[in-house]
């Protein structure tokens, strides 16, 4: 199965609605935040897609249904379980090329954007601001290679991260402890202590960025 590298999102929350069978639905903050582990773990997309068909379908199965699959959380184990499947599985050969994630223009108004934001929060954040229009500057060059770009930005979006918690108070990290807590606690038995980590991890970054304001640098959000 052939996929472009940055379709991950968009991919997976079409699928699991697909196969809710259900018009309009919203995941939630914790269904991003597992998306976003998968993919920086390495589980391949086609993974994911298989075991959300596979939790969907031992949920059908069942004779008794209290609850309706309303979190991306209740796939993880069938997720895993389709990832080791797939683990050491050559892709094919002749597999075509993915189409292009955006335009040279669409990619350096991305970058810009997103500086100008970063560098409105605060003179903190001016280094970070710095280094996109670097990037944003040298835009033709990057092009050639967003996977590599899309490292770079990775690393980027940490900095931000820290120095945005640094400028959270006690009471609102403990709110988004106890948010996370409750999104998490219907589904722990279900994740191994390395995806709550990961999960955890990546709830937290996003909600001390919307807290502060910033974007996300990922070209996932292009």
């Amino acid at each position: 199965m052939s996929e472009n590298y940055f379709n991950y999102f968009t991919e997976v929350e079409e699928h699991f609605r697909r196969a809710r069978g259900t018009g309009l639905f919203l995941l939630s903050p914790l269904d991003w935040a597992l998306i976003e582990s998968w993919k920086n773990s390495g589980v391949p997309l086609e993974a994911v897609l298989r075991g959300i068909d596979s939790a969907f379908a031992r949920w059908r199965a069942r004779k008794s249904k209290v609850r309706a699959i309303n979190s991306l959380a209740y796939c993880t184990q069938e997720v895993l379980s389709e990832a080791q499947k797939l683990d050491g599985v050559a892709p094919a050969a002749s597999a075509p090329a993915a189409p292009s994630l955006c335009t040279l223009e669409e990619l350096r108004a991305f970058l810009l954007r997103n500086a100008a934001t970063v560098r409105s929060r605060g003179a903190e954040y001016a280094e970070v601001a710095a280094a996109l229009e670097n990037l944003a500057a040298e835009a033709e060059i990057h092009y050639q290679n967003l996977e590599a770009l899309d490292q770079r930005l990775t690393v980027l979006e940490e900095k931000l991260v820290a120095i945005a918690r640094t400028r959270l108070s006690e009471e609102d990290m403990l709110a988004a402890r106890r948010e996370l807590d409750h999104q998490l606690r219907p589904y722990r038995s279900r994740m191994t202590a390395d995806q709550l980590r990961m999960v955890e991890k990546q709830f937290l970054d996003r909600h001390d960025l919307e807290k502060a304001g910033l974007p996300r640098l990922s070209l996932f959000y292009l």
